[in-house]
C-alpha cells in the first residue's frame, strides 16, 4: 500500500512507460518532422523491448537502451527520466528500503533541470511539461514514502501545476487520463479512511472514486505510455475494493506478460489465494520462493511472507500438514521481522497459524508465547488480536482445567 499521502500526490501523475530505443535517425531530421521525442513513431514501435525488460526486472537490459539515448540526446530529459523511473521500479516490491532513493531523486532532479531549459527555449510546451509533472510526481511518491510531508506536498503542487498545462491535448488524451484517475479514486478514498487527512484535500478539488477507476481503466486499455502504470495502481484499488475477481484477471495477465515481476507475481498469487484457487496460488508462491533463494532482482521479504504464508496455510488447512506448515509460518514470521514488518498481517496470522500449531501438540506455553506476540503486535480492532486475547483467556481456562482433573 502506497503511504497516505502518496495516494494525494500521485492525483497528478502522468508517470509513463516513455518510449525508450531509438534507431539511428539523424537529430535534425528528428526534431523536424516530430518537434520533440515524444511523438516520434518510430521510437513508440521499437520501444516496446526496452519497456518489457524494465517491467520484467531485466534492468541491465534496459539500463543499456536508456544510457544510449543519454548519450544521442544529452540535452533532453527523457533517459534521465527513463532511468528514475527504473529505479522507482526497483523500490516498487518493498517501497520501505530506501536504498534506490538517492539515485531517483537525483534522476528526478535532472530530468527537471533539462525540461526547464526546455520548456524556457521551445515552442512546444507540451513535451518539457509533460516531463515536469511526471519528474515532479515521482519526487512527492518518494517523498511521501519517507514521511517528508512538506517536501512532498512541494513536490505535489508542482507536478499538479504542470499536469494542468498539459491537459486538453488530443494526442496525449489516453495518457492524461490516467492522473485525472489516480485523482479521482484517491481524493475520494483517503478521506474515508484517514479522517485526519481531510484538512489536507480541502486544498484539492472533490473525487469521484467510480469515476477514477473507470478513467484508470480506459487508460489500462487504450494509453501506451501509461497502460502498465495504471494496472499497477488497479491491481492495488481492486484489492482495496475488495474486487477480487477483477485483482486475479489483472494480476494473472501481466504476470503472464512479465513473468519476472515480483509485484505482479505476488499481487497473482493474493488474489489466486482469495478465490480459492489453492493449486494455483501454490505453484506461484513455490515459484516466488525459488526465485527469492537464487537472489532475482526484486524478489525479497515482503513478497517472500505472503508466499510462505499461502504456503502454511495451504498445508494446514487443506493438506493437514502441521510440519510443512510450522516450516512455512516461521519462514513468513521470518520475512516479516527481516523487512521490519511486526505490523504487517502476516506476520499476526503466521504467528496465530504457529500458536494453533502448538496448542494442537499440547505445547501451550509456546502457544501462549506465540498468541501474546499477536497481541504485543497486532491492532486491537483486527481479528487476529482478537482470536489472540480468546486464546490466552481459553488457554487460562484449560490449563486450569488439567490442573484441577489432576487433584481429583
Amino acid at each position: 500500500m502506497k503511504s497516505l499521502l502518496l495516494a494525494v500526490l500521485c492525483t497528478c501523475t502522468l508517470l509513463m512507460a516513455l518510449p525508450v530505443q531509438a534507431q539511428l535517425y539523424s537529430s535534425a531530421d528528428f526534431d523536424k518532422k516530430y518537434d520533440g521525442l515524444l511523438k516520434h513513431p518510430g521510437v513508440q514501435i521499437e520501444s516496446a523491448e526496452a519497456i518489457n525488460y524494465m517491467y520484467n526486472y531485466k534492468f541491465a537490459l534496459a539500463d543499456k537502451e536508456f544510457r544510449w539515448l543519454r548519450l544521442r540526446y544529452p540535452s533532453h530529459p527523457m533517459p534521465y527520466f527513463l532511468m528514475g523511473m527504473a529505479e522507482w521500479w526497483k523500490m516498487v516490491p518493498n517501497t520501505d528500503n530506501p536504498d534506490y532513493d538517492d539515485r531517483c531523486l537525483a534522476l528526478m532532479d535532472t530530468t527537471i533541470t533539462l525540461a526547464e531549459k526546455l520548456y524556457d527555449t521551445s515552442e512546444n510546451k507540451l513535451e518539457p511539461a509533460f516531463f515536469l509533472a511526471g519528474a515532479y510526481s515521482y519526487k512527492a511518491r518518494i517523498y511521501s514514502e519517507r514521511k517528508k510531508w512538506t517536501k512532498a506536498t512541494f513536490a505535489g503542487k508542482n507536478a499538479l501545476k504542470y499536469f494542468e498545462k498539459c491537459k486538453g491535448n488530443g494526442d496525449l488524451n489516453p495518457e492524461l487520463m490516467f492522473g485525472d484517475g489516480l485523482y479521482n479514486y484517491y481524493a475520494k478514498w483517503i478521506p474515508e479512511n484517514y479522517p485526519l487527512l481531510k484538512p489536507i484535500l480541502m486544498f484539492f478539488p472533490k473525487g469521484d472514486k467510480v469515476s477514477g477507476i473507470k478513467q484508470l481503466e480506459k487508460t489500462a486499455n487504450n494509453a501506451f505510455y501509461t497502460r502498465v502504470e495504471a494496472r499497477y495502481f488497479l491491481l492495488q484499488i481492486y484489492s482495496m475494493e475488495n474486487q477480487y475477481d477483477k485483482a486475479y484477471d489483472m494480476a494473472k495477465f501481466m504476470t503472464e506478460q512479465y513473468p519476472d515481476n515480483p509485484f505482479f507475481e505476488r499481487y497473482y498469487a493474493r488474489s489466486a489465494f482469495v478465490r480459492g484457487r489453492l493449486t494455483e496460488a501454490e505453484t506461484l508462491s513455490k515459484d516466488i520462493l525459488t526465485k527469492i533463494a537464487a537472489g532475482k532482482d526484486g524478489y525479497e521479504g515482503v513478497s517472500g511472507r505472503t508466499a510462505a504464508y499461502i504456503l502454511a496455510y495451504i498445508n494446514q488447512n487443506f493438506y493437514h500438514n502441521n510440519a510443512e506448515a510450522k516450516k512455512y509460518y516461521q519462514q513468513s514470521v521470518d520475512f516479516a521481522l527481516q523487512t521490519n514488518a511486526k505490523n504487517a498481517g502476516y506476520y499476526w496470522s503466521s504467528l496465530l497459524g504457529l500458536g494453533r500449531i502448538a496448542d494442537a501438540e499440547k505445547n501451550y506455553d509456546q502457544a501462549r508465547a506465540y498468541y501474546t506476540e499477536v497481541m504485543d503486535n497486532a491492532e486491537h480492532k483486527s481479528a487476529q488480536y482478537q482470536e489472540a486475547k480468546k486464546a490466552v483467556k481459553e488457554g487460562k481456562a484449560s490449563r486450569r482445567e488439567e490442573r484441577r482433573k489432576r487433584k481429583d
